[in-house]
């Protein structure tokens, strides 16, 4: 039952990822606002400590 909330958890994020992954492929590229660009880069980087520390439970739950 708790590898089944995971599984579905796992699911969720994949499909959130490829919707923000299409959103930035077919986004046209307005001139360049460095504000904007540092939000984004700050985000992405919180994004991806995220995804770790999501990685890291899961990894400690299935051992």
């Amino acid at each position: 039952m708790e590898n089944e909330r995971v599984i579905l958890a796992i699911g969720r994020i994949e499909r959130a990822l490829s919707r923000i992954e299409s959103s930035q492929i077919s986004a046209p590229h307005p001139q360049a606002d460095p504000a904007l660009e540092q939000r984004h880069a700050a985000l992405k980087e919180e994004m991806k400590q995220a995804i770790l520390t999501i990685d890291g439970l899961i990894a400690r739950q299935e051992s």
